[in-house]
């Protein structure tokens, strides 16, 4: 439930948890060279047109790149186009060693890199209060421009057998705690981790995309691995690649949804662990425990400020369950939708509550009717 009140791990599927010895890799990952690349001289001189159709054929996977670096569904949005528009018209440069897949996936880590670093665009992590404004420790609710990415976005730059050479885009790549703990990173140690331990470049071809020497891009990762190990949930190495939720987290998601169209905080304070946390980017605020979160939903659902009759819709961003909440109000006919709820489970329970308005979402129906 959104604004109610108010207005490492770092490893891939291919790839163990940080300490562990690495897995082997699969080939080729997110960002390297698959069958069927087009020679330099056909992206070269092949004409508008050729070019695009080529280049559209990673505008999916580009995004979702994009997203990791910049923890925000809308600016990837916008720098996918940049980059294609920049691969045109650096079309000349393409000289095929690396394969035009790895070459647009530099581009656009570069263009990632230039627009954190622009003035306009200087992120710094907020400090987290909690319900009684005291200082607290989230990075969920630090990275206030955390935003979710819908499942089935994810799926398009993932197609599977008909684009042999993607890969499932796993839960422990995109999961919201991860997007988060990464934002934390300085930009270029980010763009390292993800360049290694996603899209499994070598260090040299690492270090060769972000004009770095090997040695600085090992340093970087090093760095960016002990920061994730001490921030990413301790159990999270345990969840594997899962591409969906769960039968069960699909289970507790309507139970979820039942106890919030029912009014029902007894059920669902069943739902949540006792240590379980709600935040709702771009609000700084942490409710931290179960009580913090009863007294949340509290006014909203009981007694006469509640906000009228809730529906929900089951959703699915960032390979974790999620609904949308709809209200209507005393005297309206239709129901609006007011919030996406992320659920994050641990041991059949949820941990984590992450709120987002669902405007930032495309493709959620703004208005229910009965």
């Amino acid at each position: 439930m959104s604004n109610r009140g108010v207005g490492d791990g770092t490893q891939t599927a291919a790839a163990t948890a940080p300490g562990g010895a690495p897995a082997p890799r699969p080939a080729p990952r997110p960002g390297r060279s698959g069958p069927g690349e087009p020679s330099p001289e056909t992206i070269r001189t092949g004409g508008e047109e050729v070019f695009a159709a080529l280049a559209e054929r990673y505008r999916h996977e580009l995004r979702v790149h994009l997203y990791r670096m910049l923890g925000s569904f809308t600016d990837a949005e916008d720098l996918v186009q940049e980059t294609l528009l920049k691969a045109w018209r650096r079309r000349e440069t393409f000289e095929g060693r690396a394969g035009f897949r790895a070459w647009l996936y530099r581009i656009a880590t570069n263009t990632a890199l230039d627009f954190l670093g622009g003035p306009a665009r200087n992120r710094e992590v907020a400090l987290a209060v909690d319900s009684a404004g005291s200082p607290a420790s989230s990075a969920l609710a630090e990275v206030t421009w955390l935003q979710p990415y819908p499942d089935r976005l994810l799926d398009l730059a993932a197609p599977g057998s008909s684009e042999p050479h993607t890969a499932a885009i796993a839960r422990e790549t995109v999961e919201l705690a991860f997007l988060a703990v990464i934002q934390h990173l300085p930009p270029r140690q980010r763009a390292v981790l993800i360049l290694r331990d996603i899209a499994g470049w070598s260090a040299q071809e690492t270090a060769d995309a972000l004009d770095m020497t090997v040695a600085s891009v090992k340093s970087a990762l090093q760095r960016a691995r002990t920061t994730l190990r001490g921030r990413l949930p301790e159990r999270r190495s345990e969840w594997g690649a899962a591409t969906e939720p769960s039968a069960a987290e699909r289970s507790l998601l309507r139970r979820y949804m039942a106890a919030s169209r029912d009014a029902d905080l007894s059920a669902l304070a069943l739902l949540l662990r006792e240590d379980a946390r709600q935040t709702m980017p771009p609000h700084q605020l942490v409710f931290d425990g179960r009580d913090a979160i009863l007294d949340l939903w509290r006014p909203v659902l009981e007694g006469d400020a509640a906000w009228g009759e809730w529906r929900s819709v089951p959703y699915a961003v960032n390979r974790q369950p999620a609904a949308v909440s709809y209200v209507r109000r005393a005297g309206e006919t239709l129901f609006t939708a007011v919030n996406v709820d992320v659920l994050t489970v641990v041991d059949g329970l949820i941990a984590e509550i992450t709120t987002f308005d669902p405007g930032l979402l495309p493709g959620i129906t703004p208005t229910l009717a009965e």
